[in-house]
């Protein structure tokens, strides 16, 4: 019998095969959960459905998490599949790239300040709002991914490190607001994963950042799945409101 028998699933932000979100769908099929998962638009529909046929499911549906109306669409139709929910996995982020590139005060504007949070923090909230119905008494998880950038100042990170440490507030906050009905809420902070987003990275860069990082080296999708896996299951029923670092031990 695996980790989450028995245990229904959403996986919100699976969009490529390479991604954390992809790892962790992988990491909860195997230890037999049963899966749901979004996507965000219609370029990115058959690549969802292929990935969740593979894990034997055929719930896939629309969701643009700036869209309180297709969040809402999400959980109704969700609920004529299922009697209810025990995990939702959060791994949404975005930020307008021009906003990711220079000086901090010079490319940050009002627009993409609000896109940044509305998208990165705010859509946990409101997922976890229209999630509640079909969570309650079920001892539930809501996970979401942070990352070091909001604790720290790192060169473009610019305005996702703000939006990263407003989600780690709604963590805290969602798990005292949802607490009393069962319901726990918790954050992985991946350090430096081995993922497509390493290609664009410098060796020297690479280097350094292993050589910061007492195992020496990068971390793997399936480490932070194993996290994942340990925080939406039974094991870890009085752990809420945290953010669980998974870097290696990265130090700066």
């Amino acid at each position: 019998m695996g980790m989450l028998s028995g245990k229904k699933a959403l996986i919100v932000g699976v969009a490529s095969k390479h991604s954390i979100a992809y790892g962790i769908a992988e990491a909860f099929a195997r230890e037999g959960a049963e899966l749901a998962f979004t996507y965000q638009n219609e370029k990115l529909k058959s690549r969802v459905e292929k990935f969740a046929e593979g894990w034997g499911s055929s719930l896939i549906f629309p969701c643009d998490v700036a869209s309180d109306e297709e969040i809402e669409g999400v959980f109704t139709e969700l609920g004529k599949h299922w009697d209810g929910i025990d995990i939702i996995v959060h791994s949404v982020g975005f930020a307008p790239g021009e906003e990711l590139d220079g000086n901090y005060v010079d490319v940050t504007s009002r627009k993409g300040f609000l896109m940044a949070h509305d998208i990165s923090s705010y859509s946990l909230t409101a997922l976890a709002r229209e999630a509640r119905p079909l969570m309650q008494g079920r001892n539930g998880s809501i996970l979401t991914m942070t990352y070091v950038g909001s604790q720290l100042v790192l060169p473009n990170y610019n305005v996702m490190g703000l939006a990263k440490a407003s989600l780690e507030a709604s963590v805290r906050y969602l798990a005292a607001s949802m607490g009393p009905e069962g319901i726990r809420v918790n954050a992985v902070a991946p350090g430096f994963i081995n993922t497509s987003m390493v290609e664009t990275v410098p060796d020297k860069v690479l280097d350094q950042l292993k050589g910061n990082t007492p195992l020496g080296r990068l971390g793997e999708p399936e480490d932070i799945a194993n996290a994942y896996l340990f925080l939406a299951s039974d094991s870890a029923a009085f752990i809420t409101g945290t953010v669980l670092k998974v870097d290696g031990g990265l130090v700066f």
